[in-house]
């Protein structure tokens, strides 16, 4: 067993922890200061109550959970131990070049170095570290301690033992951990949201329908198949005949925009970025931001207790 170490105590990072936690295994978690620790163990609390209130473990299991997680400003008593170290920082190039510079010279060689980042490809992360073989993306997927998804991407140099270790951190924590057999730009799971986004935003530029209407058309169509068989499987179940004759003409009239839409440029523009500052494509008020939010969050229990029910 890996001792694991998590940079960053922001939501992903105490939601990770967690669920490092929740397997049974013992977790440090650094912040930049005092502030970022409070935020993080109050964010974790919260966790910790409605999952327990939905029966995912008993009391006395929170309180066993919480106790592995141990919190700490210093970088160095965090990395002291640590045989695995999970980065979730801001998406800041620079930053996260910074912070491997000085993780190289606290830590042995073997170590790995594993990266949450939902954009940067390994070897660009990797381009300066004196030990880039040891490196490897780990992407999970918000909210880490409720999604089981966590992307495995190698870089030019990233060695096997590497990623099988990643692997084998990641099936400990009960993940559904997929490999990349490349890198690029997006991984998979962002690229098949946001070719999904694309045509949405195209089919609002273009007036066809309502945005509730098309939420609607994926959350009450797709959006319920889509849990148990993916776009593959389901193009097998359908008939690779017909979905071959409907790609041949439908690919042509498909978005193939290279920049945001317009309507979404100009919400953003006008710095309406929807939940955290109460308006975008819908308007956020405090109870529905609330509503939704504690929507969400049962739907994907629900998920979560079914997949722990079947082993997966």
């Amino acid at each position: 067993m890996e001792n694991i170490t998590i940079l960053g105590a922001g939501t992903m990072g105490h939601s990770i922890a967690l669920s490092a936690a929740w397997a049974n295994q013992t977790v440090n978690i650094y912040g930049i200061d005092e502030y970022d620790l409070e935020n993080a163990v109050k964010g974790l609390n919260n966790k910790l109550k409605v999952m327990t209130e939905n029966e995912l473990f008993t009391s006395e299991q929170m309180n066993e959970i919480r106790q592995r997680i141990q919190f700490t400003t210093s970088l160095e008593e965090a990395v002291s131990e640590a045989t695995f170290i999970i980065e979730v920082i801001p998406e800041v190039l620079d930053l996260k070049k910074e912070l491997y510079s000085r993780l190289e010279a606290l830590v042995k060689d073997d170590v790995v170095i594993a990266s949450n980042t939902s954009g940067f490809t390994p070897s660009i992360l990797a381009a300066d570290m004196l030990h880039p073989a040891r490196f490897v993306v780990t992407h999970f997927w918000n909210p880490a301690h409720l999604i089981p998804l966590v992307e495995v991407v190698k870089g030019e140099h990233t060695d096997a033992v590497t990623v099988q270790r990643a692997m084998d951190v990641l099936t400990l924590m009960n993940k559904k951990a997929i490999v990349l057999n490349k890198e690029i730009p997006g991984f998979i799971g962002n690229r098949l949201q946001y070719a999904l986004f694309r045509e949405a935003q195209a089919l609002l530029d273009a007036g066809a329908a309502s945005k509730e209407d098309i939420d609607a058309a994926v959350t009450y169509s797709i959006g319920r198949r889509l849990p148990v068989t993916g776009p593959l499987m389901s193009a097998d179940m359908g008939g690779l005949d017909v979905c071959s004759s409907i790609s041949n003409y439908l690919f042509e009239d498909l978005s193939t925009d290279q920049r945001s839409g317009k309507v979404l440029s100009q919400l953003a523009n006008e710095n309406k970025l929807g939940n955290k500052t109460g308006e975008g494509f819908y308007s956020w008020e405090p109870d529905v931001s609330a509503k939704m939010n504690e929507e969400r969050e049962k739907t994907l229990i629900y998920f979560l207790k079914n997949d722990l029910k079947a082993g997966i």
